[in-house]
């Protein structure tokens, strides 16, 4: 069993993945990470050299691989929901949570990231909160669906959102 961590960039996905991981004695993967590390490119540069379109099949490719696996916390990009057959692996390999937020909130944690806004390219011409709203306008739906399970993590610590994360990886405790 897995368990697969959706929601937009900025929800804590990746600080409360890892922890959580550390928590179960499971491994952490963070999509993303594992895309600009196989295609020696930032996902800016992807972008750029590729399309979204490219982008997206270089992020399938990974979803399928790390859902074969086992005992893994899975950090998916806030756009894996975008293609149904991501949905399909991540939920065939455990439990998938959406981690939510509002958009002041994500706009207020992403703009403090300096390594989020240098490598990671803008989704819309709007930019900003803007954009922030747009894209959760179209992706909420997809991130409902998706889901197992929802917590809204904007007044939550990185570890009581890892306490709630513990209580879906092993309800009976």
């Amino acid at each position: 069993m897995n368990l697969t961590l959706i929601g937009y960039r900025g929800t804590g996905k990746t600080s409360a993945g890892k922890l959580l991981a550390h928590q179960l004695g499971w491994s952490f993967v963070d999509t993303d990470v594992l895309i600009v590390e196989r295609a020696a490119m930032t996902i800016k540069e992807i972008f750029a050299a590729e399309g979204e379109a490219g982008f997206r099949d270089r992020e399938s490719a990974v979803i399928t691989d790390v859902c074969a696996r086992n005992n893994t916390v899975i950090s998916a990009g806030g756009g894996a929901i975008l293609r149904p057959q991501n949905v399909a692996a991540m939920k065939n390999a455990g439990p998938v949570v959406w981690l939510q937020a509002d958009a002041d909130t994500l706009w207020q944690r992403i703009s403090a990231d300096a390594a989020t806004t240098a490598n990671r390219p803008n989704l819309t011409a709007a930019g900003g909160v803007a954009e922030i709203k747009e894209l959760l306008a179209k992706r909420t739906p997809l991130y409902a669906a998706a889901a197992d399970h929802t917590l809204n993590v904007a007044t939550l610590s990185v570890d009581e959102v890892v306490a709630a994360l513990m209580k879906i990886a092993r309800p009976s405790r």
